[in-house]
């Protein structure tokens, strides 16, 4: 799980690009000239006017062909002592929720998520209330330099989640992983 919806204006969907072969949920995304999801990479376009690219929201869906397409964070931490495992929610399609409609989630206009994708060490220390980014890998980042589009604000600094597994999880005993919170701003 990388993204974790709290509350949300708007769930759309648009058409993935064929082309697109790694999509994280809780990526951000772009539309291309022929109004297909890509990957959002904070760039500035190439030809006159040179305008910078404009994410339209984040992915509620993941595309990929393999299991490591998965974020490196996408991992359990069990016990005192965290044992780490790695995890995949969903793998009916082999890793490809996009693969019956060729359609993927996009939440935009506003709402309040949590994600593990983000850049871990931004220039920019992680911090309530700092506009957040887009990374040239498509992920959340603190580092103006990266885009000239604010996409978010941080609401919560990079920490565990905990599993919500009622009965079981004890304070710091059983998480999902580092998750920043943010209030979506596109």
């Amino acid at each position: 799980m990388a993204l974790i919806e709290e509350y949300m204006v708007v769930a759309d969907h648009f058409v993935v690009n064929s082309a697109v072969t790694e999509l994280i949920e809780g990526m951000l995304v772009k539309l291309n000239a022929a109004g297909e999801v890509i990957k959002a990479d904070g760039s500035a376009l190439l030809i006159p006017p040179y305008t910078p690219e404009r994410c339209i929201g984040v992915c509620g869906d993941t595309k990929s062909t393999t299991q490591s397409g998965l974020p490196t964070t996408n991992v359990a931490h069990i016990g005192a002592v965290p044992v780490h495992n790695d995890f995949v929610n969903r793998v009916s399609d082999s890793f490809d929720e996009t693969k019956a409609s060729g359609r993927v989630t996009v939440y935009h206009g506003g709402g309040k998520f949590l994600t593990n994708q983000y850049v871990v060490a931004p220039t920019t220390p992680w911090a309530v209330g700092r506009p957040l980014y887009v990374s040239a890998l498509a992920t959340f980042t603190t580092d103006a330099s990266s885009s000239a589009q604010i996409v978010a604000t941080c609401t919560q600094v990079p920490d565990d989640v905990e599993s919500g597994v009622p009965g079981i999880d004890i304070r710091g005993s059983l998480t999902l992983g580092h998750y920043i919170e943010f209030k979506l701003e596109i």
